[in-house]
């Protein structure tokens, strides 16, 4: 990952259309074409709502638990690239349609067979999930995820990339691979920079035979917040709205700046402190910044 390539400046126009960029546009994949001259993506599988600076994506499949097929695979790629180049939207919003399910990991329907079995050339074979996830696409604004129900198998290549989760008090999550004969590889990678080692260890051994609920992942630090069903997506949705109200040079720095302290020593990392500060601190920044601090506003609420 390049730490050091922060999006473009900020345009603050009135745009709401989500445009490909350039490079996006008239490519054809998984059988379906963006023309140039479309303004908005019309998309089989998610469904996108943009307001206050924040989009909203919604999974949508729940006819299978919002499972992911080629054409998700597809529209969830050039999603996160189009937004990557929308200065429009500063902060996003990740959900699944119903109440069943968030994510359920790769549709089955979908797994190579050759000659009757499942096929995975250890050469050759690439993990579609690999590439769904926003950060694999090089977007670099806040994701925030909203667990509406299950969330299992593929569902942590993109819960392993947002930056935020908060879940339904029913949502449950779990890594249901060693259940089915196949290993789990990709999943508890991901995971295990969001949980500690004990419960990614227990979650993938145990299969599909044991769920982590929601309180439980609040308390292992995977989930930050726990609210009922009806207000997880308008809960997220706020939380979204505040930090799209901020500078959104300071926001993806600091974005940046933690992300990279995963992978860094603490030395290393203040040692590049200065760098971050240097691309994303302007004059105007912080003037336009401070005349929002002395605003007047209610007592924030304490999460407890």
């Amino acid at each position: 990952m390049n730490w050091l390539d922060l999006a473009s400046p900020v345009d603050r126009s009135d745009r709401t259309l989500l445009t490909p960029p350039a490079c996006l546009r008239s490519v054809t994949t998984a059988g379906r074409r963006y023309e140039e001259e479309v303004g908005q993506i019309e998309f089989e599988t998610l469904l996108y709502e943009e307001a206050d600076g924040v989009a909203v994506v919604t999974l949508n499949r729940p006819e299978v638990h919002n499972a992911f097929n080629e054409v998700m695979q597809d529209e969830l790629r050039h999603l996160w690239r189009s937004l990557k180049t929308n200065d429009d939207i500063r902060s996003i919003v990740l959900t699944g349609s119903g109440e069943k399910a968030f994510c359920t990991g790769m549709d089955r329907a979908d797994v190579p067979v050759e000659e009757g079995e499942y096929f995975f050339h250890a050469l050759t074979y690439e993990d579609p999930g690999r590439s769904i996830g926003p950060r694999s696409q090089g977007l670099w604004k806040p994701v925030l995820a909203a667990v509406n129900g299950m969330a299992c198998g593929g569902a942590f290549y993109l819960l392993g990339q947002v930056d935020i989760i908060v879940a339904a008090e029913h949502a449950t999550f779990f890594d249901p691979h060693v259940t089915y004969g196949m290993p789990a590889v990709f999943e508890p990678a991901l995971m295990g920079e969001r949980m500690p080692f004990g419960e990614v260890m227990r979650m993938t051994l145990m299969g599909n035979r044991e769920r982590i609920s929601a309180q439980k992942a609040e308390r292992i630090g995977l989930v930050t917040q726990v609210v009922p069903s009806s207000e997880v997506v308008e809960t997220t949705r706020q939380l979204a709205v505040t930090i799209a109200s901020y500078s959104p040079a300071a926001v993806q720095a600091s974005l940046r700046a933690v992300w990279a302290s995963r992978e860094m020593s603490p030395g290393q990392m203040l040692e590049l402190g200065n760098l971050f500060l240097n691309l994303a601190t302007t004059a105007e920044s912080l003037r336009s910044s401070q005349e929002v601090f002395q605003t007047r506003k209610p007592e924030p609420p304490t999460i407890r």
